[in-house]
Protein backbone atom coordinates (compact mmCIF):
# COMPACT_ATOMS: atom_id res chain seq x y z
CA UNK A 1 0.00 0.00 0.00
CA UNK A 2 0.97 3.71 -1.18
CA UNK A 3 2.05 5.89 2.17
CA UNK A 4 0.08 8.98 2.13
CA UNK A 5 2.13 11.51 0.03
CA UNK A 6 0.31 14.22 -0.36
CA UNK A 7 -2.69 15.65 1.42
CA UNK A 8 -4.92 18.89 1.34
CA UNK A 9 -6.18 21.10 3.77
CA UNK A 10 -9.63 22.97 4.00
CA UNK A 11 -10.03 25.52 6.87
CA UNK A 12 -13.39 27.46 8.35
CA UNK A 13 -13.58 29.18 11.28
CA UNK A 14 -17.04 28.57 12.73
CA UNK A 15 -15.36 25.47 14.29
CA UNK A 16 -12.28 26.56 16.06
CA UNK A 17 -11.82 26.05 19.67
CA UNK A 18 -13.46 28.75 21.50
CA UNK A 19 -15.15 30.56 19.16
CA UNK A 20 -18.50 31.47 19.70
CA UNK A 21 -19.90 35.22 17.93
CA UNK A 22 -20.24 36.48 14.43
CA UNK A 23 -17.96 39.14 15.12
CA UNK A 24 -15.27 36.65 15.91
CA UNK A 25 -15.15 35.22 12.67
CA UNK A 26 -15.28 38.79 10.75
CA UNK A 27 -12.10 40.15 9.65
CA UNK A 28 -13.33 43.40 9.95
CA UNK A 29 -14.39 43.35 13.97
CA UNK A 30 -11.22 43.59 16.12
CA UNK A 31 -12.75 40.23 17.75
CA UNK A 32 -11.55 38.45 15.20
CA UNK A 33 -7.66 38.46 15.87
CA UNK A 34 -7.64 35.83 18.27
CA UNK A 35 -9.87 33.75 16.88
CA UNK A 36 -7.59 33.94 13.38
CA UNK A 37 -4.47 33.16 15.59
CA UNK A 38 -6.17 29.92 16.74
CA UNK A 39 -7.46 29.17 13.39
CA UNK A 40 -3.79 29.39 12.13
CA UNK A 41 -2.48 27.47 14.96
CA UNK A 42 -5.10 24.37 14.93
CA UNK A 43 -4.06 24.29 10.61
CA UNK A 44 -0.83 24.50 11.83
CA UNK A 45 -1.11 21.69 14.19
CA UNK A 46 -3.04 18.99 11.33
CA UNK A 47 -0.49 20.09 8.85
CA UNK A 48 2.43 19.37 11.23
CA UNK A 49 0.69 15.95 12.52
CA UNK A 50 0.84 15.11 8.96
CA UNK A 51 4.31 15.42 8.32
CA UNK A 52 5.30 13.59 10.81
CA UNK A 53 3.11 10.65 9.65
CA UNK A 54 5.32 11.33 6.47
CA UNK A 55 3.56 13.57 4.42
CA UNK A 56 6.03 14.96 1.91
CA UNK A 57 3.18 17.66 0.56
CA UNK A 58 0.20 20.02 2.08
CA UNK A 59 -2.18 22.25 0.37
CA UNK A 60 -4.01 24.32 2.64
CA UNK A 61 -6.78 26.14 1.69
CA UNK A 62 -8.08 29.04 3.47
CA UNK A 63 -11.91 28.78 2.85
CA UNK A 64 -13.28 31.27 5.26
CA UNK A 65 -14.97 35.00 4.24
CA UNK A 66 -12.44 36.43 2.08
CA UNK A 67 -10.18 33.10 2.22
CA UNK A 68 -7.40 35.45 3.95
CA UNK A 69 -7.48 34.24 7.40
CA UNK A 70 -4.58 31.90 8.11
CA UNK A 71 -1.09 33.36 8.47
CA UNK A 72 1.28 31.51 6.36
CA UNK A 73 4.57 32.10 8.33
CA UNK A 74 2.63 30.27 10.88
CA UNK A 75 2.72 26.75 9.27
CA UNK A 76 5.24 24.77 9.02
CA UNK A 77 7.43 24.26 6.52
CA UNK A 78 6.00 22.21 3.29
CA UNK A 79 3.14 23.61 3.26
CA UNK A 80 1.55 25.93 0.87
CA UNK A 81 -1.67 28.29 1.16
CA UNK A 82 -4.50 28.68 -1.54
CA UNK A 83 -5.87 32.37 -0.93
CA UNK A 84 -8.60 34.47 -1.76
CA UNK A 85 -11.51 32.77 -4.17
CA UNK A 86 -10.96 30.95 -7.30
CA UNK A 87 -14.71 31.78 -7.97
CA UNK A 88 -15.04 27.83 -9.44
CA UNK A 89 -18.52 25.82 -7.97
CA UNK A 90 -15.78 23.73 -5.96
CA UNK A 91 -15.39 26.53 -3.21
CA UNK A 92 -14.09 25.66 -0.03
CA UNK A 93 -12.15 22.67 -1.77
CA UNK A 94 -10.89 24.84 -4.73
CA UNK A 95 -7.29 22.69 -5.62
CA UNK A 96 -8.38 19.52 -4.56
CA UNK A 97 -8.51 17.14 -6.98
CA UNK A 98 -7.29 13.04 -7.58
CA UNK A 99 -4.13 13.14 -7.02
CA UNK A 100 -4.18 13.84 -3.05
CA UNK A 101 -3.91 11.07 -1.16
CA UNK A 102 -6.75 12.27 1.70
CA UNK A 103 -7.93 15.62 2.74
CA UNK A 104 -8.59 17.03 6.19
CA UNK A 105 -10.81 19.48 7.38
CA UNK A 106 -10.29 21.85 10.58
CA UNK A 107 -12.13 24.35 12.12
CA UNK A 108 -15.72 23.34 10.21
CA UNK A 109 -19.14 23.74 11.82
CA UNK A 110 -22.71 22.36 12.00
CA UNK A 111 -25.17 22.65 9.55
CA UNK A 112 -28.25 25.60 8.92
CA UNK A 113 -30.82 24.60 11.05
CA UNK A 114 -28.92 23.09 13.89
CA UNK A 115 -28.43 23.72 17.36
CA UNK A 116 -25.47 22.36 17.99
CA UNK A 117 -23.04 25.52 17.28
CA UNK A 118 -24.78 28.73 17.37
CA UNK A 119 -22.81 29.96 14.33
CA UNK A 120 -24.52 27.11 12.50
CA UNK A 121 -24.94 27.84 8.63
CA UNK A 122 -24.37 26.29 5.61
CA UNK A 123 -22.22 28.35 3.01
CA UNK A 124 -24.18 31.28 3.94
CA UNK A 125 -26.68 33.14 5.85
CA UNK A 126 -29.39 33.71 3.43
CA UNK A 127 -30.21 29.62 3.47
CA UNK A 128 -32.30 28.69 6.38
CA UNK A 129 -31.88 25.13 5.19
CA UNK A 130 -29.95 23.19 2.81
CA UNK A 131 -31.01 19.45 2.04
CA UNK A 132 -29.16 16.65 -0.06
CA UNK A 133 -31.58 13.82 -1.31
CA UNK A 134 -33.80 14.92 2.08
CA UNK A 135 -30.97 15.02 4.92
CA UNK A 136 -30.04 18.52 5.97
CA UNK A 137 -26.00 19.06 4.43
CA UNK A 138 -23.11 21.04 6.27
CA UNK A 139 -20.44 22.31 4.29
CA UNK A 140 -18.30 19.28 5.23
CA UNK A 141 -21.16 17.06 3.88
CA UNK A 142 -20.82 18.74 0.59
CA UNK A 143 -16.99 18.72 0.69
CA UNK A 144 -17.10 15.54 1.48
CA UNK A 145 -18.83 14.74 -2.01
CA UNK A 146 -16.87 16.41 -3.68
CA UNK A 147 -13.88 14.68 -2.65
CA UNK A 148 -15.28 11.90 -2.88
CA UNK A 149 -15.88 12.09 -6.43
CA UNK A 150 -12.48 12.35 -6.86
CA UNK A 151 -11.78 9.17 -5.22
CA UNK A 152 -9.89 11.02 -2.74
CA UNK A 153 -10.48 9.99 0.96
CA UNK A 154 -11.57 11.91 4.19
CA UNK A 155 -8.94 11.29 6.77
CA UNK A 156 -9.11 13.78 9.24
CA UNK A 157 -12.26 16.67 10.87
CA UNK A 158 -12.32 19.21 13.20
CA UNK A 159 -14.72 21.45 14.69
CA UNK A 160 -18.20 21.46 16.74
CA UNK A 161 -19.03 18.10 18.35
CA UNK A 162 -22.46 17.70 16.72
CA UNK A 163 -20.59 17.87 13.66
CA UNK A 164 -17.77 15.51 14.57
CA UNK A 165 -20.92 13.18 15.84
CA UNK A 166 -22.41 13.82 12.09
CA UNK A 167 -19.73 12.63 10.06
CA UNK A 168 -18.42 9.47 12.77
CA UNK A 169 -21.57 8.37 11.70
CA UNK A 170 -21.54 8.38 8.19
CA UNK A 171 -18.20 6.88 8.31
CA UNK A 172 -16.28 5.77 12.27
CA UNK A 173 -12.91 5.51 10.56
CA UNK A 174 -12.60 9.12 9.60
CA UNK A 175 -10.69 10.82 12.45
CA UNK A 176 -12.38 13.73 14.79
CA UNK A 177 -11.22 16.08 17.03
CA UNK A 178 -14.63 18.13 18.17
CA UNK A 179 -13.13 21.10 20.21
CA UNK A 180 -16.71 23.00 20.75
CA UNK A 181 -19.74 21.92 22.58
CA UNK A 182 -23.10 24.40 21.45
CA UNK A 183 -25.60 25.31 24.19
CA UNK A 184 -28.32 27.50 22.73
CA UNK A 185 -26.57 31.05 21.73
CA UNK A 186 -23.23 29.84 23.66
CA UNK A 187 -20.48 27.36 22.90
CA UNK A 188 -17.89 25.53 25.44
CA UNK A 189 -15.06 25.43 24.56
CA UNK A 190 -14.12 21.04 25.70
CA UNK A 191 -10.21 21.98 25.56
CA UNK A 192 -7.58 24.31 26.63
CA UNK A 193 -6.70 25.84 23.26
CA UNK A 194 -3.24 24.39 23.30
CA UNK A 195 -4.73 21.06 24.13
CA UNK A 196 -7.02 21.64 21.16
CA UNK A 197 -3.47 21.90 19.36
CA UNK A 198 -2.00 19.30 20.59
CA UNK A 199 -5.20 17.08 19.52
CA UNK A 200 -5.11 18.22 16.69
CA UNK A 201 -1.49 17.33 15.72
CA UNK A 202 -1.92 13.61 17.26
CA UNK A 203 -4.99 13.05 15.31
CA UNK A 204 -3.48 14.08 12.42
CA UNK A 205 -0.71 11.90 12.80
CA UNK A 206 -2.76 8.95 13.33
CA UNK A 207 -4.96 9.52 10.60
CA UNK A 208 -2.06 9.61 8.27
CA UNK A 209 -0.87 6.23 10.02
CA UNK A 210 -4.75 4.73 9.22
CA UNK A 211 -4.65 5.40 5.52
CA UNK A 212 -1.46 3.86 5.14
CA UNK A 213 -3.00 0.49 6.16
CA UNK A 214 -6.30 1.11 4.38
CA UNK A 215 -7.08 4.00 2.42
CA UNK A 216 -10.22 2.89 1.01
CA UNK A 217 -11.94 2.48 4.54
CA UNK A 218 -12.04 6.57 4.72
CA UNK A 219 -13.74 6.78 1.96
CA UNK A 220 -16.79 8.56 2.10
CA UNK A 221 -19.90 7.77 0.73
CA UNK A 222 -21.37 8.94 -2.79
CA UNK A 223 -25.39 8.51 -3.87
CA UNK A 224 -26.63 8.11 -7.33
CA UNK A 225 -28.47 11.23 -7.74
CA UNK A 226 -28.49 14.10 -5.95
CA UNK A 227 -31.94 16.12 -5.18
CA UNK A 228 -30.08 19.78 -3.65
CA UNK A 229 -33.38 21.84 -2.24
CA UNK A 230 -32.70 25.24 -0.63
CA UNK A 231 -34.77 27.21 1.51
CA UNK A 232 -34.11 30.68 2.05
CA UNK A 233 -34.45 32.69 4.22
CA UNK A 234 -36.24 35.21 1.93
CA UNK A 235 -39.09 34.35 -0.49
CA UNK A 236 -37.09 37.05 -3.07
CA UNK A 237 -34.04 34.64 -2.92
CA UNK A 238 -36.44 31.69 -4.25
CA UNK A 239 -37.46 33.70 -6.72
CA UNK A 240 -34.58 34.56 -8.13
CA UNK A 241 -32.87 31.02 -7.87
CA UNK A 242 -35.96 29.33 -8.77
CA UNK A 243 -35.25 30.64 -12.32
CA UNK A 244 -31.74 28.67 -12.67
CA UNK A 245 -32.05 26.08 -15.33
CA UNK A 246 -33.03 22.93 -14.58
CA UNK A 247 -34.02 24.32 -10.77
CA UNK A 248 -37.75 24.97 -9.98
CA UNK A 249 -40.08 26.20 -7.11
CA UNK A 250 -41.53 24.01 -4.45
CA UNK A 251 -42.60 26.52 -2.05
CA UNK A 252 -42.86 30.19 -1.51
CA UNK A 253 -38.91 29.90 -0.27
CA UNK A 254 -37.59 26.76 -1.25
CA UNK A 255 -35.83 25.45 -4.39
CA UNK A 256 -35.06 22.15 -5.81
CA UNK A 257 -32.44 20.68 -8.28
CA UNK A 258 -32.58 16.99 -9.37
CA UNK A 259 -29.49 15.02 -10.92
CA UNK A 260 -27.43 12.27 -11.00
CA UNK A 261 -24.19 14.07 -12.05
CA UNK A 262 -22.43 15.89 -8.65
CA UNK A 263 -20.96 18.61 -10.96
CA UNK A 264 -23.94 20.13 -11.72
CA UNK A 265 -25.46 20.21 -8.30
CA UNK A 266 -22.41 21.77 -7.30
CA UNK A 267 -22.50 24.23 -9.70
CA UNK A 268 -26.65 24.81 -8.85
CA UNK A 269 -25.16 25.49 -5.34
CA UNK A 270 -22.24 27.86 -6.56
CA UNK A 271 -24.99 30.24 -8.05
CA UNK A 272 -27.57 29.63 -5.95
CA UNK A 273 -26.11 29.73 -2.34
Amino acid sequence: MKQPQKIFLSADIEGTCGISHWDETDPTKPDNAYFARQMTREVAAACQGAIDGGVQELLVRDAHHDARNIDPSGLPRGARVLRGWARDPHMMVSGLDSSFDGVFFTGYHSCAGSDANPLAHTMTNAAFLVTINGEAVSELFINCLTAATMGVPVLLVTGDEGLCQSIQAVNPHIRTVPVNRGMGDATLSLFHPDEAVDRIREAAQAAVSAAFANPSAFLYPLPNRFDVEITYRKHADAARCGHYPGARKTGPRSVLFETADYAEALRFMHFCL
